[in-house]
């Protein structure tokens, strides 16, 4: 990663608890058992409750929103190759990656699990800043 530009690189601790999987499944309609049953969950091969994609990448969004409130998203491209479970520490990061032109950016995606280190999100997202170019 790059970074360099003003505000970022961003890295971010966050705890998301069952009751956030469960509003965010309210919200999204998403109302998967992997996500807001603990019964169901725990005879999955995750043994609990799992995040939505969606609502860790949301929290980024949140994140990238913050440095470039102007920004809109062109394109995101993510993996998720681990689960994030409630109650544990993750971190949020953002990175640039390249400025393809003057209002348009690319950056890196990651959610870290707080306890291994590991990706339970990997991605990049394209943003054009609707204001302009940034210093």
């Amino acid at each position: 990663m790059t970074g360099g530009m003003t505000g970022l690189p961003l890295r971010v601790s966050r705890v998301f608890t069952q009751a956030d999987f469960d509003r965010f499944a309210e919200l999204s309609g998403d109302d998967n058992p992997i996500h807001v049953d603990p019964a169901f969950s725990a005879e999955t091969r995750f043994g609990r409750t799992v995040a939505h994609g969606m609502l860790l990448y949301a929290a980024l969004w949140g994140l990238i929103r913050g440095v470039f409130p102007d920004a809109i998203q062109e394109s995101q491209d993510l993996m998720f190759p681990a689960p994030t479970y409630a109650d544990e520490p993750v971190f949020l990061e953002v990175d640039l990656l390249e400025r393809p032109e003057p209002d348009r950016l690319v950056l890196a995606v990651r959610v870290l699990s707080g306890r291994a280190g590991a990706p339970t999100l990997e991605g990049r997202t394209r943003i054009r800043l609707a204001g302009g170019a940034t210093p």
